[in-house]
C-alpha cells in the first residue's frame, strides 16, 4: 500500500490552510446564548482529600448522570502529579452536599468481580484518565478513556460484561481509537505525513502484534466521543498544528512550543473504527493571536449542537469555557467570543486559571446544568493562585438560550 503523504493526509482531513477551518455544505444559522450574567454559580462541589496525597479531581470530558432524589453521578478521574498515578471513577452526592468517591479496579485481565467499579484488559502499566461514559443503544454501556504509561498514550474502549454497568473490559487495547504522538507505535513517518515534522525521526517500538499507528489516527487528547441518534458515533479530538519560530503564534511560554491546538471530527459506524477526519474548528482572523482552541464539548439539544469551546490563551495561560453553535456538528457559529461561566477572582476559589469542561451539559427538571472543573495555576504550571489544585465546580441556568 502506497503511504499517505502529509498533503494527502490534510487533504482528507479537510485543511485547508493552517490555523483556518475547512468550509463546510450546510449552512448555520446564528444563534444567541443566555448571558454569562444568567449562570446561577454554586461554587465548589468536592475536591481531592485523602489518600494517595497531593492528588487533583477533574471531571474533564466526563459525563454527568441525573440519578434520583436531586443526586448526581459525576464521572471524572484522579491524578497525582508527582508520582504519575492516574485513575478514573465518580463522585456521587447532591450539589451543596456531600460526595462519596469511588475510583475504579483495574487489571490486566478480567476486571474483579467484587469490585463497584472494575476494568479489565488494562495493558500493563497503563493508567486510564479522561473518562467518557456512553449508555449504548443496545442498553450496554461503553467507557472511553486515554491510557497511559509505559510508552502508551492512545484513547481506548471499555465495554461493560452486562447491564450493570459495574464490570468493563478493553476491547481495542492494540488497535485503539486514537494514538498521541508520544505513543510507542507512531513513528517518524506517520507523524510527518500528520504534518508533525519534528517526530520525524521518531522510531516507532511497537510490541509484538500492535500495527503502526496511522497518521490519520494521531491526536493529541481531550477528546469527546458521542452516539447519534441512527446508532453511528462522531468524535471530536484535539489535533495539532506546527507553527515555525518566526510565526507570531509559535507561544514560548507553551509547553508545546510551536503547536497550534485545533479541534477535528471523526464518524465511525462502530464507535471502535475512527475515519473522515475533518477540521471544524481553528483560531480566525477574529480571533487574537495567541488564541488556541483545547477542547470541544457537544450537548445534542432540540435547537441543534451546543458547544463548550475551550478558549485557551496562550499569553494568559488560562482556559475558558466559550459557547458555539452547530446545525451538523461540522460548521460551528461562535457568536460570543468571550467566557459564558465566569472564572474566579484570584484566591477566591480554586476555579480562577483553567476551566475543564465535561462531556455535555444536562437539563434536569426544566434547568440547565454544567459541572466542570476549575484549577488555580497556569497551563504551564509556572504560576498559581496559592497552592495548585484542581475542583468540581457546578453552576446552572433557566435557559442556554439568549
Amino acid at each position: 500500500m502506497k503511504r499517505k503523504t502529509r498533503r494527502h493526509f490534510l487533504k482528507e482531513a479537510g485543511v485547508v490552510s493552517l490555523g483556518f477551518a475547512a468550509q463546510a455544505n450546510a449552512e448555520t444559522r446564528v444563534i444567541g446564548f443566555a448571558p454569562q450574567e444568567a449562570w446561577t454559580l454554586h461554587g465548589e462541589q468536592f475536591r481531592h482529600r485523602g489518600r494517595p496525597k497531593g492528588g487533583w479531581v477533574q471531571n474533564f470530558t466526563s459525563t454527568v448522570e441525573a440519578l434520583h432524589d436531586d443526586q448526581w453521578r459525576i464521572w471524572g478521574g484522579l491524578s497525582v502529579p508527582e508520582t504519575g498515578f492516574r485513575n478514573i471513577g465518580f463522585h456521587e452526592g447532591r450539589v451543596g452536599g456531600e460526595w462519596r468517591s469511588v475510583l475504579a479496579v483495574c487489571s490486566t485481565g478480567e476486571p474483579d468481580p467484587n469490585a463497584e467499579l472494575a476494568i479489565g484488559g488494562i495493558p500493563e502499566g497503563a493508567h486510564p484518565i479522561q473518562v467518557v461514559t456512553i449508555r449504548l443503544q443496545n442498553g450496554r454501556t461503553r467507557l472511553y478513556f486515554w491510557a497511559h504509561g509505559k510508552g502508551l498514550v492512545r484513547y481506548l474502549a471499555a465495554d461493560s460484561l452486562d447491564e450493570s454497568a459495574t464490570r468493563f473490559q478493553v476491547v481495542n487495547a492494540a488497535t485503539p481509537c486514537l494514538y498521541h504522538p508520544g505513543d510507542r507505535a507512531v513513528g517518524g513517518a506517520a507523524a510527518e505525513a500528520a504534518g508533525l515534522k519534528r517526530y520525524a525521526s521518531r522510531v516507532a517500538k511497537p510490541e509484538a502484534g500492535e500495527p503502526l499507528a496511522p497518521a490519520e489516527l494521531i491526536s493529541n487528547d481531550s477528546t469527546n466521543v458521542y452516539q447519534l441518534e441512527d446508532g453511528t458515533f462522531e468524535m471530536y479530538s484535539v489535533a495539532l498544528m506546527e507553527v515555525s519560530k518566526d510565526d507570531p503564534r509559535y507561544a514560548p511560554r507553551d509547553n508545546l512550543k510551536g503547536f497550534l491546538r485545533v479541534i477535528d471530527r471523526y464518524t465511525s459506524s462502530d464507535g471502535l473504527n475512527w475515519g473522515n477526519r475533518q477540521r471544524v474548528l481553528s483560531p480566525d482572523s477574529h480571533d487574537p493571536i495567541d488564541q488556541q482552541m483545547y477542547y470541544l464539548s457537544v450537548t445534542h439539544s432540540e435547537k441543534g449542537l451546543i458547544g463548550l469551546l475551550g478558549s485557551y490563551r496562550l499569553n494568559s495561560q488560562t482556559i475558558d469555557l466559550e459557547p458555539c453553535f452547530s446545525n451538523d456538528g461540522i460548521t460551528w457559529e461562535r457568536p460570543h467570543r468571550k467566557p459564558w461561566v465566569p472564572r474566579a477572582k484570584p484566591g477566591e476559589s480554586l476555579g480562577s486559571y483553567m476551566l475543564h469542561a465535561p462531556h455535555n451539559l444536562v437539563q434536569r427538571n426544566g434547568r440547565w446544568w454544567i459541572f466542570y472543573t476549575g484549577g488555580n495555576f497556569s497551563h504551564n504550571n509556572v504560576d498559581s493562585h496559592g497552592p495548585p489544585n484542581r475542583a468540581v465546580f457546578a453552576a446552572s441556568c433557566d435557559s442556554v438560550w439568549g
